[in-house]
């Protein structure tokens, strides 16, 4: 027998051994093939490994002397194991003809499978070289808070809709074009099962280009109740970790549809707004008595404005020839309208408050709740639990600080008595 083998001698030796051994003639034909079958299944493992343990080592070699972080992405997206794959896929199809010499009717449909693996592994194997440069690119700080998944996720469905052109030509025999004639009728139906994706493509660019929405961006969206930072932008949701640590899921499009609020200005600016209002007492409102003007000027903040002042109410009384005998003629100083000086000396020497930004005292419309003193200024930091300190730390001495004015702080059950300060 000719040891040169070919197709056929391959399988007429084994066929021909296992005759030779007493084996019956219909029972050594299931028997070669499966003797063939499972010597084929064990080569292609072994070139499987073999090649993939030789890609991952060389990988691992050149990570260590390039230091380039691209391809130890590779290695983390299983480059080296899809790409091993095609060698023992080659030995798959070459091995398909020998093995199933006796059932020839099974060598096309095997040959058809073989290729249309191959196509995924192909798919993967670009996908995987997409997802490490991918991966390399977010850890470059201009490419961190681009929305990378959702280019990904566009490039993953081109490569697929490629490969079904591919897996329909080699099945039907037929070219793309007819693939693509026939997708024609099916138009309406794909746009209505792939409309979510279509509309989050869409929204994808639009939220890149316009730059709406990063990664790392504290975002409030009430109608999903999401409050907190964007962690994941990709083709369909937004994911949204909020502070409590739940993670919403938003739809992509529903960025560009509905309304949501970005505070990426306030932590770029580098200050909170601080925008709180108490609520006085306007019955404990009254005009300053002459004898208590020495008593305010202990305040040792006020003193240069209650003296500046109250000379300018002087004078215009005293030209006015105003009749002083009751306080409500002329001009007079009141307890809420020191108030409202003390607490703007206090924010301006308030070392928490950024002096740069809009910082003012109002006063609000009146209520049923009482007469609204509105805080407006913005904190000198963007965290969270400092800004919260701040605040409070205001907002614990203005209160305190209100009954030494006669003041007194609306509550519903009653309200604050006035401690002695004599």
């Amino acid at each position: 027998m000719d040891t040169n083998f070919t197709v056929n001698n391959v399988s007429t030796f084994t066929y021909h051994l296992l005759i030779k051994w007493g084996v019956s003639e219909d029972i050594a034909t299931h028997l070669n093939t499966l003797f063939l079958l499972i010597t084929a299944v064990i080569i292609t493992y072994a070139v499987q490994y073999f090649v993939r343990r030789t890609l991952r080592i060389a990988l691992i070699r050149i990570t260590k002397r390039k230091r380039a972080p691209f391809f130890h992405y590779l290695l983390q997206n299983r480059f080296p194991h899809f790409l091993a794959l095609v060698a023992p896929l080659i030995v798959i199809k070459w091995s398909i003809p020998i093995i199933f010499t006796d059932f020839p009717a099974a060598i096309k449909p095997l040959n058809i499978l073989s290729d249309i693996f191959m196509v995924f592994v192909v798919i993967w194997m670009i996908m995987s070289l997409f997802r490490a440069g991918g991966d390399s690119l977010r850890v470059k700080s201009s490419f961190k808070e681009k929305p990378i998944d959702s280019y990904l996720q566009i490039i993953r469905i081109i490569l697929f809709l490629i490969g079904a052109v591919v897996i329909f030509s080699t099945l039907t025999g037929k070219s793309p074009v007819a693939f693509f004639t026939a997708m024609g009728a099916l138009s309406a139906v794909l746009l209505l099962m792939f409309k979510d994706t279509i509309m989050g493509f869409v929204a994808s660019i639009q939220v890149s280009s316009n730059d709406m929405v990063r990664i790392g961006d504290w975002i409030t969206m009430p109608k999903y109740g999401a409050d907190g930072d964007v962690v994941q932008i990709n083709l369909t949701t937004v994911k949204v970790q909020n502070f409590d640590k739940t993670i919403t899921t938003i739809p992509t499009y529903s960025l560009i549809s509905d309304s949501f609020q970005n505070w990426r200005g306030m932590q770029e600016f580098g200050g909170r707004r601080i925008k709180r209002a108490l609520y006085i007492r306007q019955s404990s409102i009254r005009f300053i008595k002459p004898e208590e003007i020495d008593t305010f000027k202990q305040i040792q903040s006020l003193k240069g404005y209650i003296e500046h002042r109250q000379r300018d109410i002087d004078k215009s009384n005293a030209r006015n020839t105003v009749d002083k005998s009751l306080l409500i003629n002329g001009r007079n100083l009141t307890n809420a309208g020191l108030f409202r000086k003390y607490i703007d000396n206090y924010l301006a020497s308030h070392s928490g408050l950024n002096k740069g930004m809009t910082m003012m005292v109002r006063q609000l419309a009146p209520t049923a709740t009482g007469l609204p003193i509105e805080i407006y200024s913005f904190a000198g930091t963007t965290k969270w639990v400092e800004y919260e300190h701040i605040m409070s730390d205001i907002f614990d001495h203005i209160i305190a600080s209100a009954p030494y004015f006669d003041l007194q702080i609306y509550e519903m059950e009653g309200v604050i008595p006035a401690p002695d300060v004599s």
